[in-house]
């Protein structure tokens, strides 16, 4: 027994940093609790002490026994009768408390038993209020620790002389962890409820990328610039707004670093999460412009009372604005703490669908065809008169859902149309005649030059 309570004391103060005197003092307690179980009447007695030689690993238990006049003796477990205590303390008065050793053969190796739940219980508890005193003013900062066990889904992370909690909820899903592995994790909180202190950290909270980049970005630690809000989908994207009050500094270039190098850091601790770093802009239509990059927006309406943007962009754009699984917009409404509601650009298309209509009326009126079948027709390729009276009769009629005679009529009534307009152009494109030369009268004619002769 002597061996084991000194080991117990020198472990406790030395693996897990509790104090000696709170070591002892659990032991103490432990030691009374058991010899109240397994002394029979030991339950009544008011005052026990533990007495432990913290070098020799003696242990003694003592009962405090008040003095009392002989007469006046009642209680055995709790009084002592004058008599009997000036035999063990010479000069005792009635009142005072004299110490009686009551320590039960072979109490040692028993008593080690059976004080073991409640000694390992006490230590516990000092143990965790150490990790509170130690912890609490550490919530939101960055801890590094490697992985010791799994408890269910939660992964329970040694962080040295203790112990942490990182539950399911805190994980990024697409992060796997094996024991042994090391990692770096932020300190979310340090309840001290329930079942006692408890560290609970976090691997998925926005803030862990914000005091990512605060200790690697030199600038955001010195306050010249500003990270002024963080959106995150962990494992997968985050958004950050950067500002600052120095024109000097680009805030963006600051944080990605020369060739991207402060940047590359933070993307490879998150696992190769995509992080955009954004301007940040008091006007909310040019910060959502800016967050919604590389998606060019058409155009943006407020509705303040609502907090909502509505924003516009081309059917090429939409995905990009959206992002996967609508991410983007998603984190674009994060950062801002605005709705964006993110659509298609309709005003080109109908502004196309217009001009279908106006060609599609002329067909109708040359052709004399209802509204519907002109549409089909200029969609099926026949834009003009001219290449309508290209298609055969038979593509007519499968296009219009017509009777091949009705296709011939329309094919027909094309060709009328179109033969007037090319006579009409053929006479527009001839040039006009030449006059005639008029005639030389014969006598009017010049003779000819004789020295040409012969």
């Amino acid at each position: 027994m002597t061996t084991d309570i000194v080991a117990l004391i020198e472990f406790y103060e030395k693996e897990k940093s509790i104090e000696r005197e709170r070591v002892v003092e659990a032991l103490e307690y432990a030691f009374c609790s058991a010899y109240r179980k397994m002394v029979p009447g030991a339950e009544a007695i008011e005052t026990l002490i533990a007495d432990i030689n913290e070098r020799k690993g003696d242990t003694r238990i003592l009962a405090s026994l008040e003095v009392v006049a002989d007469d006046d003796y009642v209680d055995k477990f709790n009084e002592v009768p004058l008599a009997l205590a000036s035999k063990k303390e010479p000069g005792a008065v009635i009142g005072d408390r004299v110490n009686f050793d009551v320590t039960p053969k072979n109490f040692g190796r028993i008593a080690v038993q059976t004080a073991k739940q409640t000694m390992m219980q006490r230590l516990r508890q000092a143990e965790k209020e150490k990790i509170y005193d130690e912890f609490k003013d550490r919530a939101g900062d960055i801890v590094s620790g490697s992985v010791r066990r799994f408890e269910k889904s939660d992964v329970m992370i040694d962080l040295g002389k203790f112990e942490a909690r990182m539950p399911s909820k805190e994980r990024v899903g697409t992060e796997e962890y094996n024991v042994g592995d090391r990692v770096r994790c932020y300190v979310v909180s340090v309840d001290n409820e329930g079942r006692g202190p408890e560290i609970i950290l976090s691997r998925s909270h926005p803030n862990f990328v914000r005091r990512l980049f605060e200790s690697e970005v030199a600038e955001i630690s010195d306050r010249t610039v500003e990270l002024r809000a963080v959106a995150r989908e962990a494992g997968y994207r985050t958004k950050v707004a950067v500002f600052t009050h120095d024109d000097k500094v680009d805030p963006v270039g600051a944080c990605v670093g020369l060739r991207g190098a402060r940047v590359k850091n933070i993307v490879r601790e998150l696992n190769n999460e995509r992080v955009d770093i954004i301007r940040w802009n008091d006007d909310i239509s040019e910060f959502v412009t800016e967050a919604l990059k590389p998606a060019i927006v058409r155009s943006i309406a407020l509705d303040e009372a609502a907090k909502v943007i509505n924003i516009t962009v081309d059917e090429e754009d939409l995905s990009k604005a959206i992002g996967r699984r609508g991410q983007n917009a998603r984190l674009t409404s994060k950062l801002t703490g605005w709705d964006v509601q993110v659509r298609k650009d309709e005003s080109q298309h109908e502004q196309f669908e217009a001009r279908v209509g106006d060609a599609a009326s002329h067909l109708a009126d040359a052709l004399g065809l209802d509204a519907l079948q002109a549409d089909k027709l200029f969609r099926a390729g026949g834009v003009t008169i001219d290449m309508v009276t290209q298609m055969p009769a038979s593509y007519i009629a499968s296009a219009l859902e017509v009777e091949l005679d009705e296709a011939e009529r329309i094919l027909a009534a094309s060709k009328g149309e179109a033969a007037p307009a090319s006579v009409a152009a053929a006479e527009e494109a001839e040039p006009a005649a030449a006059p005639e030369a008029e005639a030389v009268p014969e006598a009017d004619a010049p003779a000819a030059d004789e020295s040409t002769e012969g």
